[in-house]
Parts: structure tokens; C-alpha cells; sequence
């Protein structure tokens, strides 16, 4: 996590801001903690131009949520609903603090305060599928957690056949991707890379 710009007193908190949909413009804030780094404004408008700006009916899953902010530009174009997974539990109160300062409806989103692994190894009852869209944005420091990830997901009976995953990492030329998921998209941003994979047919 980068350190506190100056003048920003690190007891508010961090923000980030919505950039399309129904909650453009909207801010949300965040408790600063290890490993959280919002996607940025510009990789998060790029994402949303090869997805569509609206995604009515579809089921997303944001799997390192942190901040949230991916799920939440999904829910704001009108996702049927969101799954944010979060392992810190103060970060995901104030993921559940945003999203009722936004008024979103209770039924349209679910947050699970657990580690990914233990929900990708054991899903829960309350979780339904099929999963049309999945955020795989894991720690950095911790590119073996991306790769696991989306060998689980290759595997997993609840993701729809022609799903679509968005990666960012750190660490790009390392990733293996899973027989039936090919490259459909992606750009550089800093010291990161953000693909668009498609799960082929």
C-alpha cells in the first residue's frame, strides 16, 4: 500500500471514485491496509469500454475485493448481482458501509469477510451460479495466489461456459493459463498488466 499522500490524514481513510453508471462520480472510502490498491481510474474505464458499458443480468464475483470498487462499477451498470470476497474484516465493513451509503439493494450483492482460497476450495450454500464475470486481482507480492485462483476456476462447476475473468498482476510473463481460457484483451499500466481472458468453448 502506498504510503499517505500529504495532507490526507491516514485516520479518513482512503477514496476512490465510481467512473460509469448509475453511481458515476460517487466516492467511496476505505481503511488503509497492506496489499490495497484500488484498480485505477483509467485501467477501470479501459475494462468497462471491452465489457460494455451495460451489464444487465449478469452475475459477477470480485475475489480479492478490497476496496470493491470493481464489483461495485459492475453493480453500478447494472449487474444482477455482485459476490465480493475479502479477507480482512474491517476492509469489508467498509465495503458494506459503501455500498449502503449507495443504497444498493440487500439482494443484489453478498460479502464474504474470508480468505479466497477457503471460498474457492468450498463455495457457499448461499452462492449460486453461473458466474458470468470474475475479478482476479490478488496481492502483488503474492503472484502464486493468481495462478491457483484461475486453476480453480478452470475447475469450478458454478462459472458459465462463455465466463470472462479480468487479471491484473505483477508479474504477467509467469502466468499459465488454464487449457480453454485464451487472451481477448489487455494493456499495461504502470507496473502492471490487465488481460481480459475468455473461457472458449
Amino acid at each position: 500500500m502506498p504510503s499517505t499522500p500529504k495532507g490526507r490524514s491516514p485516520a479518513r481513510g482512503e477514496q476512490v471514485r465510481i467512473i460509469g453508471g448509475e453511481w458515476r462520480s460517487r466516492r467511496l472510502r476505505f481503511p488503509p491496509a497492506r496489499d490495497l490498491r484500488p484498480t485505477p481510474d483509467r485501467v477501470r474505464e479501459t475494462l468497462f469500454n471491452w465489457l460494455g458499458q451495460d451489464l444487465a443480468g449478469w452475475r459477477v464475483l470480485d475475489l480479492f475485493a478490497g476496496s470493491g470498487v470493481l464489483g461495485i462499477e459492475a453493480l453500478s451498470r447494472g449487474a444482477a448481482w455482485v459476490g465480493f470476497v475479502e479477507r480482512s474484516a474491517r476492509v469489508a465493513r467498509s465495503l458494506e458501509e459503501n455500498l449502503a451509503r449507495l443504497d444498493a439493494p440487500a439482494e443484489r450483492f453478498t460479502i464474504w469477510a474470508m480468505n479466497a482460497r477457503h471460498w474457492w476450495s468450498s463455495p457457499p450454500q448461499r452462492f449460486e451460479g453461473p458466474i458470468d464475470l470474475v475479478f482476479l486481482d490478488p496481492p502483488f507480492r503474492q503472484p502464486e495466489l493468481l495462478q491457483e485462483a484461475l486453476e480453480a476456476l478452470a475447475e469450478a462447476p458454478w462459472l458459465a461456459e462463455d465466463a470472462r475473468v479480468f487479471v491484473e498482476s505483477g508479474a504477467p510473463e509467469s502466468l499459465r493459463l488454464p487449457e480453454r481460457f485464451v487472451v481477448s484483451r489487455e494493456t499495461r499500466a504502470g507496473e502492471s498488466r490487465s488481460l481480459l481472458l475468455e473461457r472458449a468453448g
